[in-house]
């Protein structure tokens, strides 16, 4: 058994812990509802947010990127197959048709998608006329036989004889 002087010092460190726990409690407590004052002044106030609203408008404004960006996606995709069917590759061969005549003033161009779908333009310069022919190509062949500089033009613009 203790001695009457050893329990009166226990009971009174008893008393003492006790009150500073209380004290630290109330002290808590305290705290704990001027941060939840502010919290809700914040709250209230006009254009002020609390991190949670903060938080919730960013993930719904991720969420609305991805869609655009798989949106965006999609109209590159399509974009894509559209500049493929463009005629894109251009090429342009100037010569002399005729002996006597310098300047190169004749020419032929060749203007053709990436499947070598196209068409030859040949203007020749006379002295007295110039005319000017048209000619089909798909998938790189001619629909009517090519003279030199019309091929050489189809090559160039196709990238052949690059």
């Amino acid at each position: 058994m203790l001695d009457p002087a050893a329990s009166d010092v226990l009971v009174v460190l008893g008393v003492v812990f006790g009150l500073a726990g209380i004290a630290v409690g109330a002290f808590a407590l305290f705290r704990l509802s001027q941060i939840h004052r502010s919290l809700a002044l914040l709250e209230a106030s006009e254009g002020r947010e609390t991190i949670v609203d903060v938080m919730g408008r960013a993930v719904g404004d991720v969420q609305d990127l991805r869609q655009d960006l798989r949106a965006l996606d999609t109209e590159l995709g399509q974009t894509r197959e559209q500049l493929a069917l463009a005629l894109r590759h251009v090429s342009v061969v100037r010569y002399d048709a005729f002996g006597d005549m310098g300047g190169r003033f004749s020419f032929s161009a060749a203007l053709v998608d990436d499947g070598g779908d196209g068409l030859v333009i040949t203007s020749i310069h006379g002295r007295t006329e110039t005319r000017t022919y048209l000619k089909g190509i798909a998938s790189g062949k001619p629909d009517i036989e090519l003279s030199p500089e019309e091929r050489q033009a189809l090559e160039l613009a196709r990238g052949v004889g690059a």
